[in-house]
Formats: structure tokens, C-alpha cells, sequence
């Protein structure tokens, strides 16, 4: 959009009639809407391209989950780490949920406070109003200004810039659904669990764009027959496959789960996840364990270590497209380029700016 410049008070040379003043509002007040426009079409747009990729198997786009969003720069699971993973460039953000004592539905991983917050006690022993009396703690156990998220927080705060992977989400689905609907974000929403194909089928009716994957521990029994019965009756998008050693005969089949329409999602966050293969040794060997499951046929990776991960598959060409689109459409709306912001988003920006 193209930059206006109005003098900021009369001058002697300068004076305003109240029709001249009127007209100069309305345009001011029209570039300003049309801001708000590209930003709302920039934002739905972005949401759309990351669910397009997310479906498109064929695609070697690689997606970053941040586990419990950027907690290394902000306290866990709290509104401040998801907006720091979103501007981050990640492509989701991994959040747990707890019910309160009232019914409601706050970001926190334990069942208890004790760890995150400066309290003391279970969460379904609070209500949302106490619980938000509580400040969070960061990492080092510093605390924040940071209080607990409401889901309906954390969800406003996805919308337009991430998707987001609501732990134990499938639990709670009917009493979560209505908090989904009301933010508008049911498209950003991934869900994971365990249950058969029959039960998710059962679970998910009437929730037409919320996207869910199974769960398999694959060095467990019956691991291979499981994910058989979603890749042939129910087609995910992705299966999330744990295992605890890289040498084991089962691993053989990641390739026939990428081969069937369906992108294979590995967790680097710890040893057991992971054969071995977590973030903290990947930081001083990437190639060896980043490059170890990419190399098994994953596209989506959960890190606790998303900065360093995405430098990464920068550097390996396997991250670089909705980045750049990204910043280049960001770039655009800040240097009010009307013309490349059009250009880039696919959309077409009314020019009556230059004529109101």
C-alpha cells in the first residue's frame, strides 16, 4: 500500500476547508482498511498454503512443531511462547490442556501448578479466575508477568499465524468444540490420539476441518496393523511414530507410511521418542540426527529446539518456500506496497485508495 503524507497541522500556505479536512479522513481512514484487509487476507492466506502442504504428501516441505511453543524465550504453554514460535517461523505450536474446576479449559501440562506457576495445587481444584491470579514461571524458574492462558487465549493467539496441536484435545473435543467455533480456528486445529478408526470416525463427525493423526508406538504389539487401518479406511495427513531404538525391523516401514499419501511425524524432543536421536544431540551433530529422521521420511518434526532446527533445514534447501512468502508479504504490508502485497497473496487490492 502506498505511503500518504498529510501535513500535520495548517500552516499559512496550508489551510483546510471542513470538505478538504473530510476528504483527507476518508482517505487516511480508507488506506488504514485496507491495511487491516491485506493483514486478514495475509493471515487466512497463510493458515490455508500451511493446511495445503500439510495434505499434500508429495510435498518434501518439512514442518516444525514447537513443543509447548518457544519456551526456551518465554514461560511454557503460555501466550508469549506462542506468539514467540509463530514469529519464529514455525509452522505449529504443541499446547496441553487442563480442566478447571469450573468447567473451563486452561493451557498447563501437569496436573499440577507447582511446577509452572507460582502456586501450589491442582489445576481442577481452581477456577479459571483464581488460576489466573497466578503468574507463570520461565524455564530457569524465574517468574513472568505471563499469567495461564484460557484455551480461548492461546487459540486467539494461533489465529492467522500457526496451526496448533491441542494435547489431549480429542479428549475434551465436544466441551472444546464450542471454544473452537467461537475464535474461528477450527481450520488451524490438529488433533492426535490412539483411539481405532471407528472411534475417531465417531469422534470427529461434524467437525469437518479439524485434521487428526494416530499415535503408534511402533515397538509395540500390534503397532504395524494400527496404522494399516488408518492408512487404508480413514487417509491422515500425517501418523506420529514413537520408538526407543533406531535398530528394529519395524522402522522399515516409515517408508510405506510416506509411500501411502500420509507424512510421517517424528519427535526429536527426548531419547525415547526418537530412537536416540533427540534435539540436545542434534545441536552439536545436526546431519547425524535431524539428519537421521529426515532421512527416514519425515516431513513433520516436534523440537524443543525450533530456532535451531529451521537454520537447519534452511541450510538443507528444505524449509525455504512459505518462509520467504511469509516475510515477503510481511515486508510488503509494513513498506505499504500495495501492488507486490496483491501480487503475493493472489488476491486483488481495490486501487480506489489513489482516487476516494
Amino acid at each position: 500500500l502506498r505511503r500518504k503524507s498529510f501535513p500535520a497541522f495548517p500552516t499559512e500556505r496550508t489551510t483546510f476547508t471542513p470538505v478538504k479536512h473530510e476528504r483527507e479522513m476518508k482517505k487516511i481512514l480508507f488506506t488504514v482498511g485496507l491495511w487491516c484487509l491485506a493483514l486478514c487476507m495475509q493471515a487466512a492466506g497463510h493458515i490455508s498454503r500451511l493446511r495445503a502442504e500439510l495434505q499434500d504428501s508429495r510435498s518434501d516441505y518439512v514442518f516444525v512443531v514447537a513443543h509447548r511453543g518457544d519456551w526456551r524465550h518465554a514461560p511454557e504453554n503460555s501466550v508469549a511462547a506462542i506468539k514467540g514460535a509463530a514469529d519464529m517461523g514455525v509452522d505449529m505450536v504443541e499446547i496441553d490442556i487442563q480442566r478447571t474446576k469450573d468447567g473451563g479449559f486452561v493451557l498447563m501440562h501437569d496436573g499440577s501448578i507447582d511446577r509452572t506457576t507460582e502456586g501450589k495445587g491442582n489445576v481442577a481444584d481452581y477456577t479459571v479466575e483464581e488460576l489466573k491470579r497466578f503468574r507463570l514461571r520461565r524455564a530457569d524458574g524465574s517468574l513472568s508477568d505471563e499469567t495461564i492462558p484460557t484455551l480461548e487465549e492461546a487459540l486467539t493467539a494461533c489465529k492467522g499465524a500457526v496451526l496448533v496441536n491441542i494435547d489431549k484435545g480429542g479428549d475434551y473435543l465436544s466441551e472444546i468444540a464450542p471454544i473452537i467455533r467461537k475464535t474461528g480456528t477450527e481450520d488451524h486445529v490438529v488433533l492426535k490420539g490412539r483411539g481405532t478408526v471407528e472411534e475417531v470416525e465417531r469422534q470427529l463427525s461434524g467437525y469437518k476441518d479439524i485434521l487428526y493423526m494416530p499415535v503408534v508406538d511402533l515397538d509395540g504389539e500390534g503397532a504395524i496393523p494400527y496404522v494399516a487401518s488408518f492408512l487404508s479406511a480413514f487417509r491422515p495427513q500425517a501418523v506420529e511414530v514413537i520408538f526407543k531404538t533406531d535398530r528394529f525391523a519395524k522402522l522399515s516401514y516409515l517408508p510405506v507410511i510416506a509411500a501411502s499419501d500420509c507424512r510421517v511425524w517424528i519427535n526429536t524432543l527426548w531419547a525415547s521418542l526418537c530412537g536416540g536421536h533427540e534435539d540436545e544431540k542434534a545441536l552439536s551433530d545436526p546431519d547425524a540426527h535431524w539428519g537421521w529422521v529426515l532421512d527416514r521420511g519425515a516431513t513433520v518434526i516436534q523440537t524443543d529446539r525450533p530456532e535451531e532446527l529451521i537454520e537447519y533445514l534452511k541450510k538443507k534447501e528444505c524449509y525455504p518456500q512459505l518462509i520467504a512468502e511469509h516475510e515477503a508479504i510481511m515486508q510488503a504490508i509494513e513498506g505499504h506496497d500495495k501492488a507486490m502485497a496483491t501480487q503475493i497473496t493472489g488476491q486483488h487490492i481495490n486501487n480506489q485508495v489513489d482516487t476516494v
